[in-house]
């Protein structure tokens, strides 16, 4: 198991105090910093790797980075603080967007991102819990994510626990039919303690979403299930925040976050042959240019 960096975690206090404090506007551009210094660090790494999933973790990193930097109750020093929020990644092939997010926070040197999918490495291409602090369970496999967090919600409901459980879906996930016998399972129990977040960005492996396999109408799919359901601009740091912290009813929350792949690099954006090639080291230049702005 990877071990916290100290430092890194004294940071990412001082930043969450400073955001909390922070008016608005100022909140939002700390945010965009960080997630786009985040893509930065990503890109590097996949390029490095020679694999990897560039398009969704571009997609999903500023809604990672919302939860980590301004809404879970985590501490990465003790990663396994019984009474902590829980984040399951469902949409595990974008590990490499947790893993910048996680050692960013200090749940990890930066030293190990270098090892990023490498032989014997802690970081996988799909994250593992048994090695890497802050990943709460193994996920690849799409549809896994959602029931495991249900079974969470559930835990933590008869634990008598204030802990909030968060699952970040991708869009694409959803044709897998494991996701909605776990929606009917939340709605039916009522576990307002679960919030799914939707990594809507259209585009999955190949193709479209509603090319593939329409989804929508997607919020009333999911208020049909019983949840309660809020649209955003998944790239809206003060959008995600306000829908993240929001005073909860009686029933389970769906976030659609709507984005875009390949978010922030204009040369990958809605393009869906980056669902998973790789940057060449001209291209991540650009890139890291562009985000740098």
């Amino acid at each position: 198991m990877l071990v916290a960096d100290s430092s890194a975690a004294a940071d990412w206090r001082r930043f969450r105090k400073e955001l909390a404090d922070a008016e608005p506007e100022h909140r939002r551009e700390m945010l965009r910093r960080r997630a786009n210094q985040s893509r930065t660090t990503d890109l590097a790494m996949i390029g490095r790797a020679g694999l990897g999933h560039v398009g969704g973790d571009m997609s999903v990193l500023d809604i990672l980075t919302t939860l980590f930097f301004a809404v879970l109750r985590v501490d990465p020093e003790r990663p396994d603080w019984a009474d902590r929020d829980r984040l399951v990644l469902s949409k595990g092939h974008t590990a490499g967007a947790l893993y910048a997010t996680l050692s960013a926070a200090g749940f990890f040197g930066a030293e190990e991102l270098e090892t990023f999918a490498a032989p014997y490495s802690a970081l996988n291409g799909h994250p593992n819990r048994v090695k890497v602090p802050g990943v709460e369970t193994n996920t690849g496999p799409l549809g896994h994510g959602l029931p495991v967090a249900v079974g969470m919600a559930v835990a933590g409901r008869l634990a008598g626990s204030a802990r909030q459980v968060f699952v970040v879906l991708g869009d694409g996930e959803l044709q897998e039919g494991s996701n909605w016998e776990a929606a009917m399972t939340a709605g039916h129990r009522r576990l307002s303690n679960l919030t799914a977040v939707i990594d809507r960005n259209r585009l999955q492996q190949g193709a479209r979403t509603e090319d593939t396999s329409a989804l929508d109408p997607l919020d009333d799919k999911w208020r049909s299930f019983g949840w309660d359901v809020v649209t955003v601009d998944g790239h809206d740091h003060l959008a995600l925040l306000e829908a993240f912290t929001a005073t909860r009813g009686d029933r389970p929350t769906c976030v659609i976050a709507n984005t875009i792949k390949g978010r922030g690099v204009s040369f990958m954006e809605d393009r869906v042959e980056w669902h998973h090639k790789v940057p060449t080291a001209e291209q991540i230049s650009t890139a890291a240019a562009e985000l740098a702005r």
